[in-house]
């Protein structure tokens, strides 16, 4: 995870062509959330997934720092003062107090669109088949849209009104954090020319291990450490928001957290991969992460 962290952070630093006239502030403000540090999961199953079907990791790249771009957009979009109002991420301050809530939503708007740009280079630089990446950017375009992570955005919002059942908690779950993660492993399959059933290992993996991430979220914000999670805890109970260990309790919580981990792992072993290794040890490891 260390090593293609600083993999991804160093190609997100010279993520806009050198010719290109772009404002300093706007460039600032999205050098700032990009910069902020995290653990680069989304890339890092981008990687893993298209090196365990024995593709490239350099193709894998530009998809890579693309689809950080569209989770550093929704967070700082996230912790606007319209949103969940947050003055902090990753131990630093969010992007509007330090460059003002415009600034902000046109840095969000711009790694957002600039996504599709990056995307697009695995073909034009390292000569991923079109036909593959047109499906990335139609994978990106639904799962990061209105069916997928903005859609589970609103449903959040609309949660915060009051929760009655656990599916509406997982619907929020499933698309709001987990869209994502299916998208990256779909995505380095596809750079690595995966075959549809192990396109669908890959999906199945995904949306297992996206509900696990959330799930242990929900725990971390109860139990986690400040220190380690970078910003307050108990923000859901002050917000009155409905998570997992609202509606079953802490422990079960924690069980369905290894319950989503071991279908997620079978999912991989039966999806004949060349080496499924990496995938099994992110799937272990989200499981028991502090933070």
């Amino acid at each position: 995870m260390a090593e293609v962290g600083h993999w991804v952070a160093d190609a997100l630093t010279a993520t806009l062509p050198a010719q290109w006239t772009v404002p300093q502030v706007l460039k600032d403000a999205m050098d700032y959330s990009l910069q902020a540090g995290g653990k680069r999961l989304r890339p890092l199953l981008v990687i893993a997934a298209c090196e365990a079907l024995g593709g490239s990791r350099e193709a894998a790249l530009p998809v890579a720092a693309a689809i950080e771009m569209v989770h550093t957009y929704s967070l700082i979009h996230d912790d606007l003062p319209a949103m969940d109002n947050d003055d902090y991420r990753r131990g630093k301050l969010t992007n509007h107090k330090v460059y003002g809530e415009a600034a902000a939503i046109l840095a969000g708007d711009a790694l957002l669109t600039h996504a599709f740009y990056s995307v697009v280079q695995a073909s034009r630089k390292f000569g991923v088949p079109a036909e593959n990446v047109l499906s990335i950017v139609e994978d990106l375009a639904e799962m990061a849209g209105p069916r997928g992570m903005v859609g589970g955005q609103v449903a959040d919002m609309e949660g915060e009104q009051g929760l009655t059942d656990l599916h509406q908690l997982q619907y929020i779950h499933l698309h709001k954090t987990g869209d994502l993660m299916i998208f990256s492993l779909l995505a380095g399959g596809r750079i690595a020319g995966a075959d549809e059933s192990q396109l669908e290992a890959l999906r199945q993996f995904g949306t297992q291990i996206g509900l696990a991430f959330q799930i242990q979220d929900d725990i971390l914000d109860l139990v986690g450490d400040e220190s380690k999670l970078g910003k307050k805890t108990g923000s859901d109970i002050k917000q009155q928001k409905v998570t997992y260990p609202y509606f079953i309790g802490l422990e079960a919580s924690r069980e369905e957290v290894k319950r989503l981990t071991a279908a997620a792992r079978s999912a991989v072993l039966e999806g004949g991969f060349q080496d499924h290794t990496r995938l099994l040890e992110i799937a272990d490891y989200l499981m028991s992460r502090d933070h």
